[in-house]
């Protein structure tokens, strides 16, 4: 028995996505372009579009958000709005937008956050008349909720790499970044923009990385954890990586990675010291407590 192995495509975010959404559906639509726009209630721009033989949209065209058919298809609410011909629906036959494009069909259908906020709309357009099928508008509907889906993972992603990466300010020109779980691309962006705004808003002299909760480490992390340390440096912040398990260690000589321009210290108290800070304990109240001196 013969068998057939296929490619699939894992999406990273919402662009890619959106991106794949559109150019499936430009196979099985008779539409010369599909795109996908999101608006702010006063600008509406389109994020991805795919043309066929005409180009009537490109990405990064924007226009007042009440002058589109967009706004039409946002104010339909969710349900799928069509319009088969544009230049005698009183909805569009005195919009700039249809003078301009002299005939055709247009559908469209918002996209929605999970709370009910729009993001945008998922649109077809034509200079020339399509029917739009039943079938045709259960692709609209269930690529609308996939995206809506896709939306609520991205912004849940962005709250978990965050919190899993937050730069804590110990005391004035010191913070601490402890970086926790598996270094992806994605993340990697997410902690070098962390780490440089937060040492230029925050004035650091010192950023202690602190990598104890590093799950692995490999030639990706060896190379990401160069590259922030690099830019730090470059803002004028000393980067000290702390917390390098034997284990990590090892790996990271196994990698061939060139950590020796990076200063690192076995533990945060160690880091402490190399800037002219102490730990000491309280005493006097008889607790276990430490303060910074």
């Amino acid at each position: 028995m013969n068998s057939t192995a296929y490619n699939y495509n894992k999406f990273a975010n919402f662009d890619e996505a959106a991106d794949s959404i559109l150019k499936m559906m430009s196979k099985i639509l008779n539409i010369n372009t599909l795109f996908i726009a999101k608006n702010d209630q006063k600008t509406n721009e389109i994020v991805k579009v795919v043309n066929h033989e005409d180009i009537l949209l490109k990405k990064g065209d924007a226009l007042p958000f009440e002058e589109t058919f967009c706004k039409l298809s946002v104010d339909f609410g969710k349900k799928v709005l069509f319009i088969p011909d544009i230049t005698k629906s009183n909805l569009t036959n005195a919009l700039d937008v249809t003078r301009n494009l002299g005939s055709g069909s247009f559908v469209g259908l918002p996209i929605f956050y999970e709370d009910g906020r729009n993001y945008g709309t998922i649109c077809g357009l034509d200079t020339n008349p399509f029917v739009l099928t039943e079938e045709h508008v259960e692709l609209f509907e269930t690529m609308s909720s996939v995206l809506s889906y896709v939306l609520e993972l991205d912004d849940a992603n962005r709250q978990i790499q965050t919190l899993s990466a937050p730069l804590v300010p110990i005391t004035a020109g010191v913070a601490i970044l402890p970086i926790i779980g598996n270094i992806n691309e994605f993340r990697l962006n997410t902690i070098i923009q962390l780490a440089l705004t937060k040492s230029e808003s925050l004035s650091l002299e010192y950023l202690i990385i602190d990598l104890s909760g590093i799950l692995q480490i490999n030639d990706m992390v060896s190379e990401s954890l160069l590259k922030i340390a690099s830019m730090l440096r470059l803002l004028g912040v000393t980067p000290i990586l702390t917390g390098i398990r034997p284990d990590l260690a090892l790996r990271a000589i196994n990698t061939n990675a060139d950590l020796h321009s990076v200063k690192t210290v076995a533990n945060l108290e160690s880091a402490l010291k190399t800037i002219g800070f102490t730990l000491s304990r309280d005493r006097g109240t008889g607790t276990s407590s430490r303060s910074l001196l």
